[in-house]
């Protein structure tokens, strides 16, 4: 989805909420970095299957940050590609710079402006596109990982929905903080996959009972009251349940926390690093051209997922 001829861009907007159908291709003007800004030309944005609420407008009805959000919206919120230009006062990054970053929308395009100060240096050895698995992902498993559950040597812990995108990162980081990581997985690709981050141990959630006696344990997967209790008990008095998703009913004893992953462009700095140096998989399940975008939501809506991130390249 390149340029068109008359030097404008295509970008994926959605107009007005509804059912993936309401996903657009449209033409519209390259936009111009203001102050603080650059302009990226986009080599990847990856697929997060909260988008699939933004765009249904659920995320409207229940984010307050949200409600007011202006259409049409040019969806997206990973982007990696390299920097073609600078507004007045960015100092970094320089044109032809190599960039990762985290944006409120707007990757799903040729083109894309983010605030310099939220961006990373894009990972050397990584290829660029792939790189946009990073951002989202990779900062929902840090903070997960290091803010809330303050993973350390050690421990034992669970990541509950370690298949998907953050739940790989979130292996592997609690992996590399030095606990014993104990995986659930409901196929045998999820299995494979969480293996591939570094569990040690891999539970199916189908057939098999979850371990108890847990120092910590990180859900990343929408549960009802009655399964977050269920989950709750396996964590031990003065451990900790974090969870990305729906608050979690923890035993007393046991600290429940929800949190709402942030932007911070030093820990994307330390994740790109990792996945430099090889420490940190990044796992691409899937690279696809950003017009079918469409076809992705119809997928996720169904439960018929990769697991693994999905790479959408414009």
């Amino acid at each position: 989805m390149p340029e068109v001829a008359d030097g404008g861009m295509r970008a994926a907007r959605v107009h007005a909420y509804g059912d993936p159908s309401v996903i657009r291709h449209d033409k519209i003007p390259i936009p111009a970095p203001g102050p603080g800004e650059v302009l990226i030309k986009v080599a990847g944005t990856s697929f997060n299957p909260s988008e699939v609420g933004l765009r249904s407008g659920l995320l409207a009805a229940t984010v307050p940050e949200l409600a007011g959000l202006a259409l049409p919206y040019v969806l997206g919120w990973d982007v990696a590609g390299t920097v073609v230009e600078t507004g007045p006062g960015v100092t970094w990054p320089r044109a032809g710079d190599e960039v990762i970053g985290r944006l409120d929308g707007g990757a799903a395009a040729s083109y894309a402006l983010a605030p310099a100060r939220d961006l990373a240096r894009a990972p050397r050895g990584v290829p660029l596109a792939d790189a946009a698995a990073i951002p989202v992902a990779g900062l929902t498993a840090w903070q997960a990982v290091h803010e809330h559950a303050r993973i350390g040597p050690g421990q034992r812990v669970l990541v509950n929905g370690a298949g998907g995108g953050v739940g790989g990162f979130t292996v592997g980081l609690a992996k590399l903080a030095g606990a014993t990581v104990i995986a659930t997985a409901g196929s045998a690709g999820s299995a494979a996959r969480a293996r591939a981050h570094g569990a040690d141990e891999v539970v199916d959630h189908r057939t098999d009972p979850l371990p108890g006696g847990l120092d910590a344990l990180i859900n990343l997967v929408p549960l009802d009251p009655a399964a977050g209790a269920a989950v709750g008990r396996l964590v031990r008095p003065g451990g900790v349940l974090v969870s990305a998703t729906a608050p979690v009913e923890t035993p007393p004893g046991v600290t429940s926390i929800r949190f709402v992953a942030r932007n911070d462009a030093a820990q994307l700095a330390a994740l790109a690093a990792l996945a430099e140096e090889g420490g940190l998989v990044v796992d691409v399940a899937e690279r696809l051209p950003l017009t079918e975008l469409e076809a992705v939501h119809r997928r996720a809506e169904s439960g018929r997922g990769t697991g693994g991130k999905i790479v959408l390249l414009p």
